[in-house]
């Protein structure tokens, strides 16, 4: 099983991205899964031209000369592409839309009605991949995500991949603090392990574990004091420097 993982965060391996990621991998590679992760932040993508010439001049290749050549072929012979961000207000990173948006040549020019809705066909060269969407937010209720995981199944509809399931977690920045203070959490990692062993052995992710992966850590009234605590202290030591 070829893994292809784009980790959009900023803070890349240190992010609270990468907590549930990380785990998440682990399992896959365990299984016998042969892993590729790429942090977007150090990759050179361009924002799309939107000039077309992937279909209609150099069918399936960007004129553009950057990575996404490179990204190309990898992302059509995955069998599991992992998309990894943050939510960034309400959706994902600017740089991972860019990639996204890169990823026209995989598919054709022509329309077809796919599901009663209009759609590209895929170019015969493709995978039908899987993917998996892991993401954090700093804001405590779950339905934060919706926009993001509404747009990666729209993503994977548009693309003729199958949306495998999210690893999701709010509330990222107590569940950082708490493994970072030895917090009773270890349960969610192991969740996020046994989630990447369950998609190599049976292409599929059980409820149970993403239930688990985004369980309540403290109250919401208690998360937002932290967090106002937090932000208060790190201003007063702002003005302490002044």
């Amino acid at each position: 099983m070829k893994v292809l993982v784009f980790n959009a965060s900023p803070r890349m391996e240190r992010g609270n991205t990468a907590l549930i990621l990380t785990p998440f991998l682990e399992g896959l590679r365990e299984e016998g899964a042969e892993i590729e992760l790429f942090y977007i932040y150090k990759l050179n993508v361009k924002p799309c031209l939107g000039e077309r010439s992937c279909w209609t001049k150099t069918p399936g290749i960007c004129i553009q000369d950057d990575d996404v050549r490179m990204l190309l072929p990898k992302i059509r012979q995955a069998d599991v592409i992992v998309f990894a961000a943050p939510v960034f207000v309400d959706g994902m990173p600017g740089t991972l839309k860019n990639l996204i948006d890169r990823l026209i040549p995989i598919v054709e020019p022509y329309f077809e009605m796919r599901e009663g809705h209009c759609r590209h066909p895929p170019r015969e060269v493709n995978k039908r991949a899987k993917v998996v969407l892991v993401s954090s937010c700093g804001f405590w209720e779950m339905d934060n995500f919706d926009p993001l995981v509404m747009h990666v199944k729209a993503i994977c509809k548009n693309t003729s991949w199958d949306f495998a399931g999210a690893l999701l977690r709010p509330h990222g920045e107590a569940l950082s603090y708490m493994v970072r203070k030895g917090y009773p959490v270890q349960d969610i990692l192991d969740a996020a392990k046994n989630a990447g062993k369950e998609l190599a052995r049976t292409g599929k992710i059980s409820e149970d574990k993403l239930k688990i992966i985004s369980r309540e850590l403290v109250p919401p009234e208690t998360y937002v004091n932290m967090t106002n605590e937090g932000f208060k202290r790190a201003l007063d030591r702002l003005k302490q420097t002044k």
